[in-house]
């Protein structure tokens, strides 16, 4: 597994392919500690270069990919060898549809089928969310879902509840999507007591599940104008980290190229 380093992040160089199968082979060891993995777009990578706690949950992670396709570009315009973005809301489809295959078999409790719990989104999104993954992947069964109180992360009581839920419903997989950095910072704080092999920090994927949000159309996708779907969609929410974004971002993409060209030491 190669990696490169970007804003201070160390990216794992993989496929999506690639990235399936490590995951595949992590869901099946049943007494491996929690692996997670954490998928940095802009907006993390601005979040980054002062969050100390999100510093520290990066440099635990299994995996660092690529989310958004800005920061691939990025990534290509300084020369780092990363093949291509695997985005946490193709991540988790993708994976779930590697269960159709044939002789499809994880193991771990004698099941044929890969076993997720889904901590996030809001009230009952999770539940619609289930329902729809059953529909469309038979080979996936949703084990248990939660939707966490606003502030529960300071709530030793409540995190211990969510731990608990988890361990009782034996997932080999958990989908967390409480939106970055919080979702990173409580998998990190947690993962020796989260009761998985594996955890997936994958932002709004839930709610894309449910069909609660809608994706951008697949040419917006292929074009990277992704970003500009979900401003439009939610601009209240998202336009002024956007335009903080847009005004720190280039410093960033300067800063490490001069670092590249050993202007600077």
């Amino acid at each position: 597994m190669t990696n490169d380093r970007l804003f201070g992040m160390q990216i794992d160089a993989l496929r999506m392919p690639e990235v399936i199968r490590q995951l595949l082979v992590w869901a099946r060891d049943r007494d491996a500690a929690c692996r997670y993995v954490v998928t940095p777009n802009v907006d993390h990578a601005v979040m980054f270069q002062e969050h100390v706690g999100l510093q520290r949950a990066y440099s635990d992670a299994s995996l660092v990919l690529i989310d958004g396709f800005p920061l691939l570009a990025a990534a290509r315009l300084l020369g780092r060898e990363i093949p291509e973005r695997v985005p946490g809301s193709d991540l988790v489809p993708a994976l779930f549809e590697a269960t159709n295959t044939p002789n499809f078999k994880i193991g771990r409790y004698g099941e044929d089928c890969l076993r997720v719990f889904l901590l996030g989104a809001a009230h009952g999104v999770a539940d619609r969310a289930a329902t729809n993954i059953h529909r469309r992947w038979p080979g996936v069964k949703v084990v248990g879902t939660y939707s966490p109180p606003l502030g529960f992360e300071n709530n030793p009581s409540e995190n211990q509840s969510i731990l608990d839920r988890i361990a009782a419903n034996k997932p080999d997989m958990l989908i967390v999507g409480l939106g970055a950095p919080k979702q990173e910072l409580w998998v990190h704080a947690h993962r020796c007591q989260i009761a998985t092999p594996v955890a997936l920090c994958v932002g709004a994927t839930i709610d894309f599940l449910a069909g609660e949000k809608l994706r951008a159309p697949v040419w917006m996708r292929r074009v990277g104008l992704e970003w500009l779907h979900r401003l439009v969609s939610e601009p209240r929410r998202l336009a002024k980290r956007y335009m903080r974004d847009a005004w720190i971002f280039p410093q960033l993409m300067w800063q490490e190229w001069i670092k590249g060209t050993g202007a600077v030491s």
